[in-house]
């Protein structure tokens, strides 16, 4: 792990290099925190973790910056922050500066994000479902409900996998759709192959903030649960034959919210679950196996 320490004292700037953990010290006047990233090689589609220890009761609540978009923190303990920065198989590899704001100044620290190779799907839709484009409706509760920021943490730990059925398609694949490339696109999510009607469950627990249904002109979803776990952290769930939960509804972790199945633009009787953070689909791989808290 990167540990970056402020201390209050003279300007002094010093690198501690041990076997395992990296300590760079800097010092900012009336300045005094600890600042955390996990995972220390993130990759595209990670969710990066950065924690931050104040000693000073007095420094505001911590914002941190990366590439040009600025993400709150929420308290985790006594002068204890986190901020979740998402990352995608759309974004550039490299060298990423992380900006670490309070009202006593700003800590930039740097942070390498790795490559990763995705792979590339063919998908033919029959032609009942090609023709299909999608409403203004489900595009705008779809994102408005990506926009979710709660202040309250609704889970905890590791998240559980929603359906039993075996994964046909994982995060990050790009497609072509009836033989054309889709330009900008990757597989926002997991996909379960099941039968029609088998349990999707909740991965963790969360309030039901979006229930669409194909008949009210959900045609790209299908029947669709959107499941805020708080603090920029959702999941979507699209193309389900039946509903068990209601908007406003609070569910824990496990609970059934509805049964798979092929609605919208399908092909046949399948789970997508998409994980976002602060409206980006992000790897939810490394939430179910590792948790982050």
């Amino acid at each position: 792990m990167l540990f970056f320490s402020l201390k209050i004292k003279q300007f002094i700037h010093s690198l501690i290099l041990a076997t395992v953990t990296a300590i760079f010290i800097v010092v900012i006047p009336g300045l005094s925190q600890t600042v955390q990233v996990t995972p220390t090689n993130p990759q595209l589609g990670d969710t990066i973790s950065v924690v931050i220890q104040q000693a000073n009761r007095n420094l505001s609540t911590p914002t941190v910056s990366m590439d040009g978009k600025t993400y709150p923190s929420f308290s985790i303990g006594q002068n204890r922050f986190r901020v979740l920065l998402p990352t995608t198989p759309l974004d550039k590899s490299g060298l990423r500066q992380l900006q670490v704001t309070t009202n006593s100044g700003i800590q930039n620290l740097n942070v390498n994000l790795q490559n990763r190779s995705f792979p590339t799907q063919s998908i033919w839709l029959p032609p009942s479902k090609e023709s299909l484009k999608g409403t203004d409706l489900e595009f705008d509760r779809v994102a408005a409900f990506k926009k979710l920021v709660t202040p309250e943490k609704f889970w905890n730990g590791p998240f559980l996998r929603p359906n039993n059925g075996p994964v046909s398609t994982i995060y990050g694949v790009r497609r072509y759709y009836n033989g054309e490339f889709a330009e900008n696109y990757y597989h926002r999510g997991v996909d379960y192959a099941d039968y029609n009607g088998s349990p999707v469950v909740a991965p963790a627990a969360g309030r039901i903030s979006l229930v669409g249904l194909e008949s009210q002109g959900f045609e790209i979803h299908g029947n669709t649960v959107g499941l805020d776990h708080g603090q920029g952290v959702t999941s979507i769930f699209i193309h389900l034959s039946s509903i068990n939960v209601r908007e406003g509804d609070m569910v824990k972790a496990g609970q059934q919210i509805g049964t798979v199945g092929s609605t919208g633009a399908s092909t046949g009787p399948h789970l997508h679950w998409g994980l976002y953070v602060h409206g980006q689909a992000v790897d939810p791989v490394p939430w179910r196996f590792n948790g982050i808290e």
